[in-house]
């Protein structure tokens, strides 16, 4: 390479990477710099002409668990009988389910679930757990009470994903109930996020969960 071949080719250099509003040559600019279009601007580059396309049809979105049923005595029974628990009732599930018991639903229906809790004074005390109508509630029923609620009690789904609610029910028919049931799925669902912490005096810290002799094999219903 000559001399003036060099000179050249480091003041094009020097001229490229010089300071500016304005960059330096590029190679195929249209491929760095693409051209931007507002969600709900025309676009020439679209079949359609529009820059949002639609979904397709059938599309849900991320996490969204389908439910039909409606706010009605018969879907209630429906959902009992077609809504099945997949968790079994491992210590690291009612761990779980325990700790969102306190959170969302001790509030009303006490620690032992005997309609209780510290406001249930204000508002029509919720029904104690272990009365002959509730101990017969299979858990798809209780899954549609907690979704859609029921009386005075508000829907808990923005609060608790379709998993906590299953956690939740687990507890309160294994530990709050004191039931043996059999209905139980054959392997346990994937591993389980951290255990959340109430708060509220004297629940600081990981909680620990002693099943009562109720819950115990050979235990009183």
């Amino acid at each position: 390479m000559t001399r003036a071949s060099v000179a050249i080719l480091l003041a094009s250099l020097a001229w490229a990477c010089q300071p500016g509003d304005k960059p330096g040559s590029e190679y195929m600019p249209d491929m760095a710099r693409g051209p931007g279009y507002k969600a709900f601007a025309p676009n020439e580059a679209t079949r359609n002409g529009i820059t949002l396309q639609r979904p397709v049809v059938g599309t849900i979105a991320r996490g969204y668990h389908p439910f039909h049923f409606e706010k009605t005595e018969a879907d209630a029974v429906r959902a009992g009988r077609e809504l099945h628990n997949p968790f079994r009732a491992t210590p690291e599930v009612l761990e779980r389910g325990k700790a969102l018991y306190q959170i969302y639903c001790m509030v009303c229906h006490g620690e032992q679930g005997k309609g209780d809790g510290p406001i249930a004074a204000k508002i029509p005390p919720p029904t104690n757990y272990k009365t002959d109508r509730l101990l017969a509630y299979p858990p798809g029923r209780f899954f549609h009470i907690i979704t859609m609620g029921s009386n005075k009690m508000p829907s808990y789904a923005a609060q608790l994903a379709p998993d906590d609610r299953w956690l939740v029910i687990t507890y309160i028919r294994k530990v709050l109930q004191g039931l043996q049931f059999d209905d139980e799925p054959d392997a346990p669902p994937p591993a389980l996020g951290p255990i959340p912490k109430p708060n509220m005096p004297g629940a600081a810290g990981t909680l620990t969960m002693a099943v009562p002799e109720a819950a115990a094999p050979g235990g009183s219903k």
